[in-house]
């Protein structure tokens, strides 16, 4: 490796160049190509040159080529990646911006890179949308969310594109998911005061919480969370309430986004069903979350009603389009996935089969669907990863370790 001091006097400090590339990848499949493009959208789209290759082919080109603003590489299938990177940074201009992608999932191995190498970013594979969208795509583009939107937990929005397309389902078996197979402090937040279900479904209680919250904002704190939320499981919690359908919401506007600021302090996660209403509080819900997952059938209406909702701008946390999850594929007379996509002009992100009696039952007598092995929990499973679930970065606020310099 050569000398390291002229790295640590440079790094950082070249500009941007109008004469290279912005940003340049190799990576070794189709399908993390295919999501690194879906996850950066429009950011980089006349800039990104995707070529085939792991790290050993990103050493042999850039030996010839000129370094972009931003150089990203798989690592997968190397049995010396650090050794790897080190001599790739031989040959690149100080400045550039290093995004690792590779099969190595280990936090020790993130800290590593990002911490001691000088690596900006590193994501294990499989890569998801979100993944790009919240690690990759504000570093190649340097536009940054703000503090408030990255300090505490994550907030993901469950929403149908109408009526009975099983959005609650989802969110509750996310929920479940997350917080009991998981084990990730994960709190249920059912947007309907009065005709939510989604309690019923995790076999839990309803109680005064919610609609105190959302009524009296300034009594919103820890203290009042504890005894609010509702245990499900150790890790599960429900806001949850049966209101009288006679008694209105007297929402407070600015309500929601306290309570959510206050859960986030004590949960990992927190995944509210939200239907599309126009109600403040639906719209402050699904504005401050920072994924919002759309749950269609294969019927006609739901993709009229799916075009409109993906047509709503991005909130302030989020850094990428909707999560499209298709249920119920397969049911006699629906839609095929392919007719689907060709008509939303968009991937479906996460497909989840027809399962009548398995829903059914689960539906009868209270009990997650996803507690059962099979390609229900399975597709949740995806949602997860899809939603922000991942397990590398759990202890990256680890300081780097002593004897390893920045190289980039």
């Amino acid at each position: 490796m050569a000398d390291q001091e002229p790295y640590l006097k440079s790094f950082g400090a070249p500009g941007p160049r109008l004469d290279r590339v912005t940003v340049l990848a190799f990576l070794t499949d189709t399908q993390t190509e295919n999501v690194l493009r879906d996850g950066l959208g429009d950011a980089v789209a006349s800039g990104l040159d995707i070529r085939r290759g792991n790290v050993r082919t990103a050493i042999q080109a850039m030996a010839k080529l000129q370094t972009p603003e931003v150089l990203i590489i798989d690592i997968s299938g190397d049995d010396q990646p650090l050794s790897a990177l080190g001599e790739l940074s031989d040959l690149v201009e100080p400045g550039v911006r290093v995004l690792v992608v590779g099969d190595i999932d280990d936090v020790n191995f993130y800290r590593h890179i990002t911490r001691g190498m000088g690596v900006m970013e590193y994501v294990s594979k499989p890569l998801t949308r979100e993944a790009v969208g919240r690690h990759f795509a504000p570093l190649i583009t340097r536009k940054t969310v703000g503090a408030d939107a990255v300090r505490g937990g994550r907030v993901i929005s469950v929403t149908g594109a109408r009526g009975g397309v099983g959005a609650t389902t989802i969110a509750g078996n996310l929920a479940w998911y997350l917080g009991v197979i998981s084990k990730r402090h994960t709190v249920f937040v059912e947007a309907d005061l009065h005709m939510g279900s989604g309690a019923l479904l995790l076999g839990a209680k309803t109680g005064p919480g919610l609609r105190m919250a959302l009524e009296a904002p300034d009594r919103v704190d820890q203290v009042f969370m504890e005894r609010a939320a509702l245990p499900v499981d150790e890790r599960l919690f429900v806001l949850s309430s049966e209101e009288k359908l006679s008694d209105p919401l007297n929402y407070v506007p600015g309500a929601a986004l306290k309570l959510i600021d206050v859960l986030r302090v004590r949960y990992n996660f927190v995944v509210t069903d939200v239907a599309f209403m126009p109600m403040q509080v639906n719209h402050d819900l699904l504005e401050y979350s920072h994924q919002r997952i759309i749950v269609m059938d294969p019927t006609l209406a739901s993709v009229r009603d799916t075009l409109r909702l993906i047509s709503m701008p991005n909130g302030p946390w989020q850094t990428q389009s909707p999560t499209i999850l298709l249920n119920r594929q397969g049911r006699p007379g629906g839609l095929t996935r392919k007719q689907i996509e060709d008509a939303l002009k968009s991937k479906i992100h996460v497909v989840i089969p027809d399962l009548p009696k398995q829903m059914n039952e689960s539906a009868s007598f209270g009990n997650p669907a996803v507690v059962e092995r099979g390609p229900f929990r399975q597709g949740i499973t995806d949602l997860a990863r899809e939603a922000g679930f991942t397990s590398v970065r759990d202890d990256q606020g680890a300081p780097p370790p002593e004897d390893v310099m920045p190289i980039w």
